[in-house]
């Protein structure tokens, strides 16, 4: 994307809900993601942890978005809804590979890669992309779409049964040509 004209953040056009928080051991706010989370290395999805959420939270949806991918809509990377609302933590990995910890019943819809699961950064070469890490906390134990489900499809019912929204965003610079 060229320097200075920044795409807005997804949460822009959404009604505002209140925010609680995440964290993650491998993200640091607004800092350079690790390999770990980058296609070509790693490929693995990030530890995140939440708290502060309302106590009506009846579930929990995690999404990982590129506001600055080339494609004029974005670039959706991880969509997983339906996780039960007594959990407030997922293993780095989750999202990946044999997605050993992933809470029962929780469904990984697919993502801009065409695949169900966290696909890692990957802009085009020399540029710098924000990813948006952001777990909603939803009024309902099943949203309703299936993973089948494109990530608008997941984002429409999204915006119509989040009660509060944590927002982590990384980075990511993917190296110049030699």
């Amino acid at each position: 994307m060229a320097e200075g004209k920044r795409a807005p953040l997804p949460h822009d056009f959404h009604p505002q809900v209140p925010a609680f928080t995440v964290v993650s051991d491998e993200i640091v706010p607004g800092g350079e993601l690790k390999d770990a989370q980058v296609y070509a290395e790693g490929n693995i999805s990030p530890h995140l942890r939440w708290e502060g959420f309302p106590t009506e939270t009846k579930s929990f949806a995690v999404t990982c978005f590129d506001p600055d991918a080339p494609t004029g809509s974005g670039f959706w990377h991880w969509v997983l809804f339906d996780i039960p609302a007594s959990v407030t933590e997922l293993p780095a990995g989750v999202g990946s590979g044999s997605f050993e910890g992933l809470p029962a019943g929780a469904v990984h819809a697919r993502n801009d890669y065409g695949s169900k699961d966290f696909g890692g950064a990957a802009p085009p070469e020399g540029e710098t992309h924000r990813y948006v890490f952001t777990v909603y906390a939803v009024d309902q134990e099943k949203l309703g779409p299936d993973a089948d489900a494109s990530p608008a499809a997941v984002g429409f019912n999204l915006r119509f049964h989040t009660l509060a929204r944590a927002q982590l965003l990384g980075e990511y610079t993917a190296p110049s040509g030699s």
